[in-house]
């Protein structure tokens, strides 16, 4: 039965359940709650501020996953942050009310929940509004990111319009100012087909309040925390949204987190309560000769590259540095696989990658950085391309550094607005080019004035 395999995984953790409810004795868990004592000391220290992630199977049956959130949390690696799963009987009034009223029983701290961060899609507000009366319950930066990359994708959009799209909303994202919120949403507005764009509910990046929430990172740790979230939220998905048997897609997640424990070692109540940063200055006495590849990696990215791609390189070796890669060697490409997804990479200088990361920015990779770790080297100069070169691709610093400037907003407008008319003159007839060229000709010279001749 399902309940007898999963206490038999479970007995072998070192901090055992709090509970583990089961209805029914069928082959599938038709309702299930579980938190470890870990889990229960991470909330009772940082209540504040509660993330839900929903991940849906193939029965279309849901993980609900409780994660801590907020200025106080500094806990590395992924999963630490969890705190409560649950898999309602049904996702309706009755059965979202039944896993947040078992949460509470063995949660007394739930009264100091002050916000609850959740999804757009998140339908059952209500009931948590009834449960977490005084909790303010907002979206969250993380899901809204996803919301609006997955629109992008979607519409279909023209390859640079959607690319200038992704790499506003990143940077937004990492310094979600009010500034930069309102010239995403000028972007979108301008970019978005207008009988489209409500689709993509831009009123979001305005509200203020849900801002608020996140805006207190700095872009650094605004970066991070994506990423953390990013890798949490596909490994939900990989062992439980891709297995129609919540059985085995539970089993398969404590599994797996048996094999990260590693990560509670870094969580000590006595020193959360005292202080919020882990000491930064604790060496090991024996690093690993990974850990020593590593730091060699993240020397030559900084000699190398310039400020920008080296901050967005830095971030994809995070994500190496907590992930499990795994290698697969053929005659010209590898197989590099972190935790999520699978690409090829193509070693030979300069080094490439099938990832949107490497195609959209050119830079060293998470694959291509767990390659240089695996053969235990480093970046070389010839597996860069020649813009990302230290000394060079000083314009491009204000783009990634999102140091916004009238000027800088009309450049891309205009580039947007050319690239756009550019391939309209290319794909049609040879009649309608010479009609729309006669037509913009005569716009050029109204506009400018026929004393200076355009060039279009």
């Amino acid at each position: 039965m399902a309940l007898t395999m999963l206490n038999g995984l479970l007995i072998k953790d070192s901090s055992p359940p709090m509970l583990l409810h089961q209805v029914s004795k069928t082959a599938q868990l038709d309702t299930f709650n579980y938190q470890s004592c870990f889990m229960q000391s991470v909330f009772d220290h940082f209540p504040e501020i509660l993330f839900i992630h929903r991940t849906y199977n193939p029965r279309g049956k849901v993980l609900y996953t409780f994660l801590v959130d907020g200025p106080r949390v500094q806990l590395e690696g992924h999963l630490a942050r969890a705190v409560y799963f649950a898999i309602p009987a049904k996702e309706d009034t009755e059965g979202l009310a039944q896993i947040f009223q078992v949460f509470k029983k063995f949660n007394p701290a739930w009264e100091r929940v002050c916000t609850i961060l959740v999804d757009p899609h998140f339908l059952p507000l209500p009931t948590l509004a009834m449960e977490f009366p005084a909790a303010e319950v907002l979206l969250s930066a993380f899901h809204i990111c996803k919301f609006l990359q997955g629109k992008f994708y979607q519409l279909s959009l023209e390859r640079p319009v959607e690319k200038l799209l992704l790499t506003s909303l990143q940077s937004t994202m990492c310094s979600a100012t009010a500034s930069n919120l309102r010239k995403l949403y000028t972007l979108l507005s301008n970019c978005i087909p207008p009988a489209k764009l409500p689709e993509l509910h831009p009123h979001w990046l305005l509200n203020d309040r849900i801002w608020l929430a996140h805006r207190w990172r700095s872009r650094a740790e605004s970066s991070r925390y994506f990423q953390s979230l990013e890798v949490t939220t596909r490994i939900l998905s990989q062992f439980f949204g891709t297995t129609p048997s919540e059985k085995q897609g539970m089993a398969s997640l404590f599994h797996y987190m048996q094999q990260n424990s590693a990560d509670k070692a870094n969580f000590n109540p006595g020193l959360c309560a005292q202080n919020n940063h882990a000491p930064s200055d604790t060496i090991p006495e024996s690093p690993k000769v990974e850990q020593l590849v590593e730091s060699h990696i993240q020397h030559s990215l900084n000699a190398i590259c310039t400020g920008p791609a080296a901050q967005l390189c830095l971030g994809e070796l995070a994500v190496v540095q907590k992930s499990t890669h795994l290698i697969g060697s053929g005659s010209e490409k590898m197989n590099i696989q972190i935790l999520e997804d699978t690409h090829k990479v193509q070693p030979q200088p300069p080094a490439s990658c099938s990832c949107y990361f490497n195609q959209a920015f050119h830079l060293p990779c998470r694959h291509i950085l767990a390659m240089l770790s695996a053969r235990h080297q480093v970046l070389q100069p010839d597996m860069l391309p020649a813009q990302w070169t230290a000394g060079c691709a000083t314009s491009l610093d204000s783009i990634l550094g999102s140091k916004w400037s009238e000027t800088l907003d009309k450049h891309l407008a205009v580039t947007h607005l050319t690239e756009e008319v550019g391939q309209l003159l290319q794909h049609c007839s040879k009649e309608e080019f010479e009609r729309r060229y006669n037509t913009l000709r005569e716009l050029a010279d109204s506009w400018i004035g026929p004393y200076e001749q355009v060039q279009l």
